[in-house]
């Protein structure tokens, strides 16, 4: 799809995957503020751009079209050395002399009051934003700002310090608020103090491996990246603080060693986890990385994360003819958003911008492009801390994420409410399919069915993830929650085992305490009926003969209508249920009937031979392990 703003002509020598360069990330900064700004108001307080408003309000959602297009105009600033040929500190100026007026009969562009986040809570979210972009454009534009615009903006600012956050990622707001009011000397005790608090609240989010929980529940998603990791590790870098650089800086490079296999080979992240709209600021963390040098990847490998990401969604559809970025993944799609989400919100994107901090001279930019790590070699990756499992496969560069670990589920909420979440409670994710909508067929999925109603899957709990060499596992349990207010059912448990190997995925149910007359249904990918994928189920051992295709008229991000295929079975007391998965792209010719020769399935595990090396797997349980053994050759883990 065409890009409504002209780029520099592509480098294939110096960017042989992507064609992009520094200049590009630079054209693309500037399209996407241009076409923006033309929906500025005549103060510049308030980016008013079209579409559904948030619940938060249209004040609040101009508010935050001016805070987030701010943090990519000062990565582009900042990057260039305080160049501005575009003049765009210079709105962004008398936008903070608008915004911050006492609201009154004749001042339409103040900015909405920051307060607890139950009570009005998105101008707290966008003050960091505007606390960031004024830190890294402070010799340009704080420096010169009228005193009197100064102290306003600083009293606004200060009301993320005094009131509260949501409990998650929130709190790194008053954070990067305070990091910005101590950079320019108005430091105190309660800038101290928020600081304080955020960073110890993170410590009991961090889960090691590099990955933090949003908050004290088990959601690990991209906040990861564009949150948890970003603001303290920036804010140190900014700083000087060599210590906390130390510190932060290596959990991020722990965070990438994994992080960085899951974009696609085409450049797409994982479509899981909420926000998605925010597209490619899920390359933050790598340009992160790449800047201040906490990073296990190469600097060519780098660039090739960051620029595929941003070109993937440039190429396809994410910017409206007027060039605004979408309420959506590639164009709008309802079912990618949040209730949150305002016209505005897709404008975290900008925090992909952190990559142009780095000068022109810096390796992340002068190293070649360098193969991504999809594009080297098949992987199976098992992260143990969130309890997920990453399988790629280079032959069609596709991703897959298998969820036994992060949920969305707060600690204090209760476990029966039957919402499904499709962003969080799908049991695999990838970088070529999405989520299908809540109303329809649930991807991915294995429902109980008692008394016509089936189950969705809400508090997840790990049971352990391993690899060896070729082949993961990660596995999981939970109790099913039942649609329409149904009660849950005493005793009734599933316990969930996936076992990637090439492109192939072995999935092993145990269901414990089925009442009688229980029913189960089991799906696969969501795909496109013309699409180059293939998308399949073949049952091993406790389904009924045969595979159904199910469909789904809401489709998908990735497709407008999407299709699935289904298993069905009986279930009473304890039973154990197999089958084999398949998502492919092409040239990969897969068949999932033909992977397992053999299979010995009963209460206390399961043991199947794979076909193409007659190397053995078996998953036992009570409690859960797996191993596995190339062939005649003895046991690899």
């Amino acid at each position: 799809m065409s890009i409504p703003f002209e780029l520099p002509t592509e480098d294939r020598a110096s960017s042989p995957y992507t064609g992009y360069t520094r200049a590009h990330w630079e054209a693309v900064a500037d399209g996407l503020l241009w076409a923006a700004w033309r929906w500025g108001t005549p103060g510049c307080a308030l980016l008013d751009l079209p579409g559904r408003p948030s619940r938060s309000g249209v004040r609040s959602d101009g508010l935050e079209g001016f805070a987030r297009t701010f943090l990519a105009a000062a990565f582009r600033v900042a990057g260039a050395g305080g160049e501005d040929p575009h003049d765009w500190l210079g709105r962004y100026a008398r936008g903070l002399a608008s915004g911050t007026r006492t609201p009154g009969r004749d001042d339409a562009e103040s900015w909405p009051l920051i307060l607890d986040h139950d009570v009005q809570g998105q101008p707290m979210v966008e003050s960091a934003s505007v606390a960031l972009g004024l830190r890294l454009t402070a010799p340009w534009l704080w420096k010169n700002l009228d005193s009197a615009v100064q102290d306003r903006v600083e009293e606004w600012l200060r009301g993320a310090l005094r009131h509260v956050p949501a409990p998650n990622n929130w709190y790194l707001f008053p954070y990067t608020v305070a990091g910005f009011l101590e950079s320019v000397g108005w430091g105190d005790a309660e800038t101290g103090a928020a600081r304080e608090r955020a960073l110890e609240l993170m410590e009991g989010w961090y889960r090691g491996g590099g990955w933090y929980a949003d908050g004290d529940g088990r959601a690990f998603d991209h906040y990861n990246g564009w949150a948890l990791h970003l603001y303290p590790v920036l804010d140190a870098h900014l700083g000087g603080d060599t210590a906390a650089l130390a510190r932060y800086g290596g959990r991020l490079r722990a965070h990438l060693d994994g992080f960085g296999s899951m974009f696609g080979a085409d450049g797409a992240p994982l479509h899981y986890g909420r926000s998605l709209t925010y597209r490619f600021a899920a390359s933050s963390a790598v340009g992160l990385g790449a800047l201040t040098g906490h990073t296990p990847l190469a600097p060519g490998a780098s660039r090739r994360l960051v620029s595929g990401s941003l070109r993937y969604f440039m190429d396809r559809g994410a910017l409206s003819d007027e060039g605004l970025l979408s309420l959506g993944w590639f164009g709008p799609h309802g079912a990618t958003l949040q209730p949150y989400s305002g016209p505005a919100s897709p404008y975290w994107a900008s925090k992909a911008f952190v990559s142009l901090l780095a000068p022109a001279d810096h390796v992340l930019w002068t190293a070649t492009e360098e193969r991504a790590p999809v594009e080297e070699a098949d992987r199976v990756l098992a992260l143990t801390a969130p309890g997920l499992l990453v399988q790629s496969t280079r032959e069609d560069g596709i991703v897959r994420l298998h969820n036994h670990g992060s949920d969305h589920v707060r600690p204090h909420e209760g476990e029966s409410a039957a919402e499904d979440d499709p962003h969080y409670g799908r049991q695999a994710y990838s970088t070529r399919t999405g989520p299908t909508a809540g109303e329809n067929a649930a991807d991915n999925h294995l429902s109980v069915e008692v008394g016509g109603r089936g189950s969705v899957r809400r508090r997840i709990h790990p049971l352990g993830a391993g690899q060896g060499e070729g082949w993961g596992w990660a596995a999981s349990w939970h109790r099913p929650v039942f649609t329409g207010g149904a009660p849950m059912v005493p005793g009734l448990r599933v316990e969930s085992v996936t076992v990637a190997r090439g492109p192939y995925e072995l999935r092993v149910h145990r269901v414990l305490g089925a009442p009688p007359g229980a029913r189960l249904t089991h799906t696969g990918w969501a795909t496109g009926p013309e699409e180059p994928l293939v998308s399949a189920l073949h049952g091993l051992h406790g389904w009924l003969p045969g595979t159904e295709t199910v469909r789904a008229p809401q489709g998908t991000a990735f497709v407008p209508w999407a299709e699935l295929p289904r298993l069905s079975g009986e279930a009473g007391g304890t039973s154990v249920h197999v089958c084999v998965a398949v998502l492919a792209g092409e040239p990969v010719n897969v068949s999932p009937a033909e992977a397992v020769t053999a299979v010995e399935a009963g209460d206390g595990g399961v043991e199947v031979v794979w076909a193409a090396d007659a190397a053995r797997t078996r998953i036992s349980f009570d409690p859960v392990t797996v191993t596995h053994a190339q062939g005649a050759a003895g046991p690899d883990a």
